[in-house]
């Protein structure tokens, strides 16, 4: 039978992807923490609804729902991210990219110092897509997460540029949409930002770099 995405949507939120069976009973762990980021960043979009009337609007919603569903893809992403042994997926990609990068700087980094120490890049890459996901879900700091996740996209662009198998556009167009996250942060639409900006004022004024940091990475 044809894949579809209702059908694909319904594989993903029960753990009976092709990604999701690697881990063994381990997937039940993984989708127990999706559902809790997923009902979290929806419980917080109604706390911010009720609390704040400012927030009821279209743009809000909109800007929410968008915020979600990026952090979903993340986090479907992540799961064939995961170390080895569980997932040869990252593996494989960076062998591409090693290959296929637009310069040739990068495709040595790649070649020379990424593949020979995947056991230590594997997991960097697992946990840096994992804090896009929930960072997204919740929108906590989303505008310093979203110039991670910039770099990171960037990144992809330019280490699959030359795959013939790739359309360069894939990833630009989700380097601009999290630019758009940054510049307009999107946490602070039904987000777990907007409810710290607007109930622990007292640490966003403080004068200190907790204080401005906060500030600035919602």
């Amino acid at each position: 039978m044809p894949n579809n995405p209702f059908g694909d949507a319904w594989h993903f939120l029960t753990a009976n992807t092709g990604d999701y069976q690697k881990l063994g009973d381990w997937r039940f762990v993984i989708l127990a923490l999706f559902w809790v980021l997923l009902i979290a960043g929806t419980a917080l979009a109604f706390k911010n609804w009720e609390e704040d009337p400012e927030q009821r609007t279209g743009r809000h919603l909109g800007i929410w729902l968008v915020r979600m569903l990026i952090g979903c893809m993340w986090f479907q992403g992540m799961l064939w991210k995961l170390p080895l042994p569980f997932s040869d997926g990252l593996q494989y990609w960076t062998e591409q990219e090693s290959t296929n990068a637009a310069f040739e700087f990068h495709r040595a980094f790649l070649k020379d110092t990424v593949l020979p120490n995947m056991k230590v890049f594997g997991p960097i890459v697992f946990v840096a897509e994992l804090v896009f996901a929930g960072s997204m879900l919740l929108g906590l700091a989303v505008r310093f997460v979203g110039v991670l996740a910039l770099a990171y996209t960037l990144q992809l662009w330019l280490g699959l540029y030359d795959n013939p198998s790739e359309w360069p556009w894939t990833y630009m167009f989700l380097a601009l949409l999290t630019l758009l996250f940054v510049i307009e942060p999107a946490g602070r639409s039904l987000g777990l930002d907007a409810w710290l900006r607007r109930n622990v004022a007292e640490v966003r004024n403080r004068k200190g770099m907790i204080g401005r940091f906060f500030h600035m990475a919602g």
